[in-house]
């Protein structure tokens, strides 16, 4: 990799006065300095972005990191952070994996957001200590350069399971999100205590891990133990699609023997017949919301914790009983 050294070396003049002609600086003559600036393009020389930004201490760059990239949530989510990030002036990069994670420390991003619980809160910790401007979406950190834009999971997962007994239904089984999960855990709290105060109602927890195979997986229990109308409440959309794709090639009918509710209204949940019942909110909001909290902490302002709020949608696939 050529150097500025290299340059001066060929040039015959010392590193400061390449490193002036490289910035555009008027302390070279117009002469020197076209003739570095030959002698970087034949050497094909590219700046050093890190040394650079060590220098200028911003990148105009905002990190997102991400436990998976799969899943219909993540797309408008994206959409909504680059949207408000470019009229600000800052680029995007999408990043996962623990390699990743040094990207903040070395300053080649100015900031982040986390939607990734593999990212350790200690660590997460650490950086802010440093000065490090962090948003998180999936857990609750408490530090002056950390700002939580969280979804109301526990709000969610209320309206769903409170949404299943006014229509009758004793027996609900919930399927639920990885372990680890920040959004699993808050929504199964939610549903544990609607179940504690709703003492006729059996309530049957299937571990489920957010995909769509989670869903098929938690549909053969739901099959092999059915005697009677049920209900399921998937603690996301992909979930119940898998579950609903397994139920559809057996006798069994979607909104007459499964009285199925998921959770994201992502897209097609408003294609399927019936209609998915499931718990809303704009994902779009959520990123752009991100986004500006990260801007305002960049920019040193002083900001509050966000919270964004959901809505049921009442779909003909749970039903009265």
């Amino acid at each position: 990799m050529v150097s500025i050294k290299d340059i001066a070396k060929k040039a015959g003049v010392s590193i400061s006065t390449v490193s002036y002609a490289l910035n555009g600086s008027n302390k070279v003559t117009d002469e020197t300095s076209s003739k570095i600036l030959a002698i970087a393009k034949e050497l094909n020389y590219v700046p050093n972005a890190a040394a650079r930004n060590l220098k200028k201490r911003e990148t105009k760059i905002v990190g997102v990191f991400l436990t998976d990239f799969r899943g219909d949530v993540y797309g408008d989510l994206l959409h909504g952070m680059k949207e408000i990030s470019n009229l600000q002036g800052y680029d995007l990069i999408v990043c996962s994996g623990e390699q990743s994670h040094k990207m903040l420390p070395e300053r080649m991003i100015d900031g982040a957001i986390i939607l990734d619980q593999m990212f350790a809160s200690e660590e997460l910790l650490k950086y802010a200590d440093l000065g490090h401007k962090i948003v998180v979406l999936d857990r609750e950190l408490d530090h002056p350069n950390i700002n939580q834009v969280l979804l109301d999971n526990k709000a969610g997962a209320t309206l769903a399971m409170e949404h299943l007994i006014e229509l009758g239904h004793k027996k609900i089984y919930v399927v639920t999100g990885p372990e680890g999960s920040y959004d699993s855990m808050q929504r199964m709290k939610a549903v544990r205590m609607v179940s504690e105060r709703s003492h006729d109602v059996e309530c049957i927890e299937i571990s489920g891990n957010f995909e769509k195979t989670g869903g098929e997986k938690a549909a053969e229990q739901i099959i092999a133990e059915y005697k009677e109308p049920v209900a399921v409440f998937c603690l996301n959309d992909e979930m119940a699609i898998g579950l609903w794709n397994r139920i559809s090639e057996t006798d069994l009918k979607i909104g007459e023997h499964i009285h199925l509710i998921g959770f994201d209204n992502i897209e097609l949940a408003g294609y399927m017949q019936p209609r998915l019942s499931t718990i809303n909110y704009s994902k779009q909001k959520w990123g752009a919301l991100a986004a500006e909290q990260l801007l305002k902490l960049l920019s040193g302002d002083t900001v509050e914790n966000e919270r964004i709020y959901v809505t049921l949608v009442r779909g003909e696939s749970a039903n009265r009983v």
